[in-house]
């Protein structure tokens, strides 16, 4: 029986349009939103976690490199034009995943604001259906982050599908949804009003 070990890729290559500035590069409590994002999953016990970044974002690099965040962990998108699914793309290819990695979990950069617990009740949840895609819900609506097995990870880079949205809904994979009471799931980091409102939360 496969022991679970979640790593976790964290999508960093958008270009943060709406927002006028990076979002991952902006203040979280007592450093930055990636910094914020990375720590959590840390100490949420995640076996691995790797950011995937656009190839000439010189400021996340060296955020990162503040951060002492490993250069192997980091996993280039060169067609980030592409949108987030190129992303997850990257992540399904790149070869750096460790082999004790069972699970990847997809973690936007735009939700700094969940729970801990949140995200633990969302773990143990995968753990629990180790043979399933996991979502969380809320409201009876489907929200992220997503955790795939890692063979579901395999199917995913060959498949031919335009999203992951279509890809969940058509690969023929277990699903399985962890309702869950946190309103943050239905908010994004996407605007300075958002920023402002959810910095609160």
């Amino acid at each position: 029986m496969t022991t679970f070990q979640a790593g976790v890729v964290i999508l960093g290559a958008g270009a943060s349009s709406r927002m006028g500035r990076p979002k991952l590069l902006l203040p979280w409590q007592d450093t930055t939103v990636i910094g914020h994002l990375i720590s959590q999953w840390r100490r949420l016990g995640a076996a691995q976690i790797a950011v995937v970044l656009r190839p000439n974002d010189s400021a996340l690099a060296q955020e990162l490199d503040r951060l002492g965040f490993s250069k192997t962990d980091r996993i280039p998108n060169p067609q980030p034009e592409r949108g987030m699914f190129r992303s997850i793309i990257c992540a399904a290819e790149w070869p750096g995943w460790q082999r004790e990695v069972s699970h990847i979990a997809i973690v936007l950069g735009d939700q700094p604001h969940l729970r801990p617990e949140t995200l633990g009740a969302l773990l143990e949840f995968a753990a629990k259906n180790p043979g399933a895609i996991c979502q969380p819900e809320f409201c009876g609506r489907e929200k992220h982050p997503v955790i795939l097995p890692r063979d579901v990870l395999v199917a995913l880079k060959n498949s031919r599908v335009e999203s992951l949205k279509e890809f969940l809904e058509t690969s023929g994979f277990p699903r399985a949804r962890c309702a869950l009471a946190d309103a943050g799931l239905e908010s994004d980091l996407d605007t300075p009003e958002d920023f402002e409102r959810l910095k609160e939360w």
